[in-house]
């Protein structure tokens, strides 16, 4: 059953998106940090009315469901149930986390005081004479006298041209340059957030595909006007892999619903059965692979790497932790819920995918000095582990994947943010240009260490409860339908964990541990907005990883009501002494007595 509508989720949908252009004109305004705090209150906003919704769910209603007609296309509707709550609260809360990081990076990369390494600007520079960005407007008419006055005294051509390129940085005034440029990110920040949440919460195929396409849009834009030197290669790289991978999507979404009648989710569901099975193979192989160029699955992963490492890097953490739950959710939805007619006659090949990419984003992952590069590969391998775990061909092992993303989303996004802060505070992402700077940063330190292990599986942390369901259900396959092969998929799964710690550890040690450089001696450590960012993301991750519940109950409650009559899919572990699991289609609750 699902429970009446308020309209609550279309608020918090569209708030975002109507209120974006108040973001650019109150940066224009009033400032980078009148728009910091507007842009914040707004996503904070959001993601409340996403989560009270979920306050008024009980045992006999399990989905919160708005619908709207919605012309010859069905219904325009917004559903909060077991897969989508997850992925929508995540994603909200990441990018309502990541507005103030974006305020502190973004203003430091418009203003030229680090871009990827090269010597800097005359902007820069003229900044750092004055001390602070915030300071420069009263300074303009005696910089502009001293410049008109040095003009007089140069004679060269040279001379002539440089002070011309002072006034062209400085008019109107770096101030207003940086409000104006702040102003359209934080614009383009809300429709990118707002279209991610909007496509995990659609009820409808072409619903689905328009916010799709409003979240790919954003991104593409914030990646070609801020990022680094080889934005303009890097973002058309990206927008053409994409959108590549949106168009198949896409023909697999119109072939599924012109044969199921209707492109409501409820009436794929209910007649994916009439789709003929010549055209079956067809529309799974469009929407896995176009799915899979959202996750970066191996042999579709080449836009990521650049894209990481030359966008800025509050985009880099958005396209990493929330943006990738586009994919995974889709290949949840369209895939496993909506088309499970044909789930376990696919994903034995769904789980080689996922072991080859594990295995080739860890051991590239290996190969970097650039940290943004080697998370990058950290996202590929990562998203080889949720790959495996779909094709497990088992609940616990699709609970898991589930699990594996949240996990994924928390633990890349801190460490994204971490890498952000060095580059503030030293100017280089190179890992063989740093050292030793724990002594000097210790709460940087210490985060990062907690996004460590959480992408490693390290107990308290929610990746180890990740790591362990979702292995748990692969070798449950493998036992259970005494298949020696997928046993086989299992065990290169679980080596594969070593080779993610020995990437993650060793880029720690280069980073925070032995010997640090001169240079460094006078580092200090990040502001406190930063902190309190950085730190409540990580306090997440613990929490969960010590109290899954109420992340695993509904993942378990909607996959169990998925196969309930399939039983070709392994189901939930036999009850025993210290594991009860009660549950029907309707209302799940698993809970786990560690006795000893």
């Amino acid at each position: 059953m699902a429970a009446e509508s308020s309209g609550i989720l279309m608020a918090a949908i569209f708030i975002p998106l109507l209120l974006s252009p108040a973001a650019y004109f109150i940066a224009k305004r009033r400032g980078v940090k009148s728009a910091t705090w507007f842009t914040f209150g707004v996503l904070l906003l959001s993601t409340i009315l996403i989560i009270i919704p979920i306050f008024s769910l009980s045992s006999e209603n399990q989905v919160y469901l708005e619908s709207y007609k919605w012309s010859q296309f069905g219904n325009f509707g917004l559903k909060l149930d077991g897969f989508s709550s997850p992925f929508a609260i995540t994603i909200y809360i990441l990018c309502t986390v990541l507005v103030f990081f974006s305020r502190s990076y973004m203003t430091k990369k418009i203003a030229g005081q680090f871009d990827n390494l090269r010597p800097k600007n005359n902007l820069s520079k003229y900044l750092e004479d004055n001390n602070s960005i915030h300071n420069t407007n009263k300074h303009d008419d005696k910089d502009n006298k001293t410049f008109h006055e040095d003009d007089h005294a140069v004679g060269s051509q040279s001379g002539q041209k440089q002070i011309s390129q002072y006034r062209y940085d400085l008019e109107p005034s770096p101030t207003q340059s940086i409000n104006t440029q702040m102003g359209l990110f934080f614009a383009l920040f809300l429709v990118f957030s707002m279209g991610m949440v909007g496509t995990v919460l659609a009820t409808n195929l072409i619903e689905f595909y328009v916010f799709f396409e409003l979240s790919l849009v954003p991104a593409f834009l914030l990646v070609a006007l801020f990022g680094y030197q080889t934005r303009k290669k890097v973002s058309l790289m990206f927008f053409f892999w994409t959108h590549v991978g949106a168009v198949l999507l896409l023909l697999g979404l119109l072939a599924m619903g012109l044969f199921a009648g209707g492109f409501d989710f409820d009436t794929i569901k209910e007649n994916s059965s009439k789709i003929p099975s010549d055209w079956m193979v067809l529309i799974v192989f469009a929407v896995v692979v176009g799915i899979a160029v959202k996750l970066g699955a191996f042999g579709l992963h080449m836009w990521i790497p650049g894209t990481y490492a030359e966008s800025p890097t509050p985009i880099s953490a958005m396209i990493a932790g929330p943006m990738s739950g586009i994919g995974v959710y889709a290949l949840l939805r369209i895939w496993i819920d909506l088309l499970s007619v044909s789930y376990s006659d696919y994903s034995i090949y769904v789980n080689i995918w996922g072991v080859v990419t594990m295995i080739y984003g860890g051991a590239m992952a290996l190969m970097q000095d650039d940290i943004k590069k080697l998370l990058a590969y950290s996202s590929i391998s990562h998203m080889g582990y949720i790959i495996f775990g779909f094709g497990s061909s088992s609940m616990l092992g699709i609970t898991g994947s589930t699990m594996m993303w949240v996990s994924h989303a928390l633990g890349e996004t801190i460490l994204f943010m971490m890498a952000g802060v060095i580059i503030i505070k030293t100017g280089t992402r190179s890992m063989s240009n740093l050292g030793g700077i724990a002594r000097k940063m210790p709460y940087t330190a210490t985060i990062a260490m907690i996004g460590a292990l959480t992408m490693i599986g390290v107990p308290p942390t929610l990746g180890f409860m990740s790591e362990w369901i979702l292995f748990n259900g692969a070798l449950q396959t493998g036992a259970e339908n005494m298949d020696s092969f997928r046993v086989v998929l299992f065990s290169l799964a679980i080596l594969t964990t070593i080779l993610t710690a020995s990437y993650l550890l060793w880029m720690f040690k280069k980073v925070f541990l032995g010997p640090i450089f001169a240079e460094y001696k006078n580092l200090t450590d990040i502001n406190k907005y930063i902190i309190i960012s950085i730190s409540f993301v990580a306090a997440i991750s613990l929490l969960i990883g010590v109290y899954p519940d109420p992340l695993i109950n509904p993942v378990i409650g909607y996959t169990e009501s998925i196969f309930s009559d399939s039983p070709e899919i392994v189901s939930l572990p036999i009850p025993h002494q210290n594991t009860e699991i009660i549950s029907d289609t309707q209302n799940t609750k698993v809970s786990i007595n560690n006795e000893s």
